[in-house]
């Protein structure tokens, strides 16, 4: 047991580290290659957060833990709204101004749909896999169509990211060591985490939904913290929903395209259905309200501890 928390904490340490260096670098290089702001805020820092959900449920997958796999996106999910937008909303209301926030609540909404209709069937297949994640593309693509017409129209333009502050070599450096660390921490948390499953008699299912799924959110939460004393809410909403569109679509479309997903009826008829109403939720208030204010806040993170109380009833 001790070397099972020795390591999902050392997995947690190296995710948090590996992340920050994926983004910085990645960000970094992208002002050299003089790419926008809207490029690396879709592509780059939104798979960037989400790699280590990416890559642990690739783990998982591989390992024949397949719920921790799907129980890390679903969990991920769940915690990115209620435990992301709830805390962040507690420190500083977040305003609801930028239209592209309520199109991505509802693309959120739509994926988590399909996703709980797929685990109707019982397996993730190759083809599910291809379709989600061609499914993504789409997204990104009609993504950058949009945002670039909204910049032109503005008059705007495509404007440049920030300068970049290390040098071509130390920003490839970062990338690649946070790379080697996303790859690491992952084997290190599905190996703990299913060792402290198989010593207390817990479900795979509920350590993914829970442990790990709070652990591959640290970097969503440390962006979206950061966002929010900069007074950036389009930032904090705009990562919490384009990383829970990455979770269904292109973590589970990949981790499907490499080796099909059985799915644990549980996902089907209760942990999916949940993520189900909390994107609805979440759409519905974005939709009718102009600010996330601190009472919702708290009505979110108090929804996300009975959240995890059910599931250590469960």
């Amino acid at each position: 047991m001790a070397w099972d928390l020795l390591l999902l904490a050392s997995g947690l340490a190296l995710l948090v580290a590996g992340g920050e260096g994926l983004v910085r670098g990645s960000t970094d290089l992208a002002a050299r290659l003089g790419l926008s702001k809207l490029i690396v805020g879709l592509v780059i820092l939104g798979f960037g957060t989400s790699a280590p959900e990416l890559l642990v449920s690739i783990q998982a997958a591989l390992a024949g833990s397949p719920a921790i796999s799907i129980g890390n996106v679903v969990g991920s999910n769940i915690a990115n709204v209620l435990l992301i937008i709830g805390l962040v909303a507690l420190i500083a209301p977040l305003p609801n101004r930028d239209p592209a926030i309520r199109r991505d609540a509802a693309v959120t909404l739509a994926a988590s749909i399909v996703i709980v209709l797929l685990f109707l069937t019982g397996t993730i297949d190759r083809i599910a896999g291809f379709l989600l994640f061609g499914a993504l593309l789409v997204y990104v693509a009609v993504c950058y169509v949009l945002e670039t017409r909204r910049a032109r129209a503005s008059a705007q333009g495509d404007e440049a990211v920030e300068t970049a502050s290390m040098s071509p070599l130390l920003a490839g450096v970062a990338v690649v060591a946070g790379v080697a660390m996303l790859v690491f921490s992952a084997r290190f948390m599905v190996d703990g985490a299913t060792g402290i499953a198989r010593d207390l008699g817990i479900s795979e299912a509920v350590v993914g939904l829970t442990i790990v799924a709070i652990g591959t959110s640290l970097p969503e939460l440390a962006t979206a913290i950061v966002a929010a004393r900069k007074n950036e809410s389009e930032l904090v909403l705009g990562n919490v929903f384009g990383s829970c569109i990455f979770n269904i679509l292109c973590i589970l479309g990949i981790t499907a395209i490499i080796m099909p997903i059985p799915v644990d009826e549980r996902f089907a008829f209760v942990d999916g259905p949940v993520m189900i109403a909390v994107a609805a939720a979440s759409a519905v208030y974005l939709f009718t309200r102009g600010v996330i204010g601190r009472k919702t806040g708290a009505a979110m993170l108090l929804a996300y501890g009975g959240y995890l109380v059910a599931q250590a009833g469960i």
